[in-house]
Parts: structure tokens; C-alpha cells; sequence
């Protein structure tokens, strides 16, 4: 039995390219591409098709092919990808080999569950503050990762912002942008945001937002669709 891919196939160099030259909506495949490459790996699969993995990811295999040229020649004609290598390529790409340090503000239910959830120490991000204004709050303890932190006061988040290199915000959406200013401020460029109103940034500062409410109405729009079409 052959042993998992730990180098480029001889005579194919991966060609990467600049992170600045891959565009967005393909880096945000990457992270479905990765997860599924996880899983065949511990599942203990050494190679996949481009169908397969396509298949596993949600998209196309022809989206997956053109995602993937990005990055570099991964795929062998009738062998396929060699799932290690092409989960730590792309790992690699993502950040996940070295801990990014995180800061939450808002440890309120969301906050809480996503300081304590294990996923994010697995995929190379570490928690180290979490902030609060509520003073009910302040000087409680989270489990984060294989230890605790304190929960800090707002006055205490440009300190501990200065180590981060990302921010979350799980704040009510009236003080979403106050935060974020704060943030920003202590030099901060890469902000997740779960409040729904639009945050305003400087250039130069990435704002991704989650929106639940958004994206269940869209499925409830998908679902009168569906009711129209089957009447």
C-alpha cells in the first residue's frame, strides 16, 4: 500500500500564485475544499477524483479545477488529487498552519458559544480576549481552546485588540460600529461582524458578516418559490 502524498508529484511544481491575485469568491470555496479533504484524509483516503471532491464540496468540478489552478497543478490524469498534500497546500494557503490570534467582543449567548468552540483551534485560530461591557459579565471565566480567559471590560479592548490580528464582533447591532471603530484603531484589518447593519471601514479593512436572519429569509423566499412551482 502506497504511504500519503507529502510532496508535489516529480515534474509537476506547483505554480502559486500572489495571495492578492486570487479572487474572493474563490477563496471562499477554499475553506469547503479543505473541510472535505479533512474528512476523506481521516477517513483515511489517499487520492480523489475531481468529481468526487466537487461532489463533497458543493460545487462544480469544473469550479473546483478553476479554484484550484489558482493555488497551482495539483490533479494527476487518471489518479486524480493526493489528498494530504492538496489539504496542507491548501491549509497552508489558509492560514491554518500557524495560530491567528482572535479577540471577541460581545460575550453574550453567540459570543459565549463561539469562544468555547474547538473548531476554531483546529482550523489555526486562538481566542486570547474576550471583551464585554455588561458588568454581570466582566470577571467571568470561558472555557476557550484548553483553558480560560477572563472576560475583559470595553475599556480594557484596545489593549488586548493590539495582539489580534482578527476581530469578532458578537455586540447588539447599536454598538456594532463603535466597536468597530475601536478595533480598527488598534490596528485591527480583518473583522467578522454578526450584527446585521453595515459596518463603515476604512480601505484597507476587510469586514466579512454573517446575517442568520438574512439567510432564512431567503429560504423562506426559496420555499415560496418552491410552493409556486408545485401548485
Amino acid at each position: 500500500m502506497s504511504m500519503p502524498f507529502t510532496q508535489p508529484p516529480a515534474g509537476r511544481p506547483t505554480r502559486l500564485r500572489r495571495a492578492c491575485d486570487v479572487p474572493g469568491a474563490t477563496v471562499s470555496r477554499l475553506p469547503l475544499y479543505h473541510r472535505a479533504l479533512g474528512t476523506l484524509r481521516d477517513q483515511g483516503i489517499q487520492t480523489v477524483s475531481s468529481q468526487r471532491l466537487a461532489e463533497l464540496s458543493g460545487v462544480t468540478s469544473a469550479q473546483l479545477r478553476k479554484d484550484l489552478s489558482y493555488l497551482g497543478s495539483f490533479g494527476t490524469r487518471g489518479v486524480g488529487y493526493q489528498v494530504a498534500y492538496l489539504h496542507s497546500r491548501i491549509a497552508e494557503w489558509l492560514g491554518a498552519g500557524s495560530d491567528l490570534d482572535v479577540v471577541i467582543v460581545g460575550i453574550g449567548n453567540l459570543g459565549h458559544a463561539l469562544a468555547s468552540y474547538r473548531g476554531l483551534a483546529e482550523r489555526g485560530f486562538r481566542v486570547i480576549a474576550l471583551i464585554d461591557i455588561d458588568p454581570s459579565r466582566v470577571g467571568d471565566t470561558v472555557n476557550v481552546g484548553d483553558g480560560t480567559l477572563r472576560i475583559r471590560p470595553l475599556g480594557e479592548l484596545l489593549d488586548a485588540a493590539r495582539r489580534a490580528k482578527i476581530g469578532v464582533i458578537a455586540t447588539p447591532d447599536a454598538a456594532a460600529q463603535s466597536v468597530c471603530d475601536r478595533l480598527v484603531e488598534a490596528g485591527i484589518r480583518n473583522i467578522l461582524t454578526f450584527a446585521p447593519g453595515v459596518l463603515n471601514v476604512p480601505s484597507g479593512v476587510e469586514v466579512r458578516r454573517v446575517d442568520v436572519g438574512l439567510e432564512l429569509q431567503i429560504l423562506a423566499f426559496r420555499e415560496r418559490q418552491h410552493r409556486a412551482v408545485s401548485a
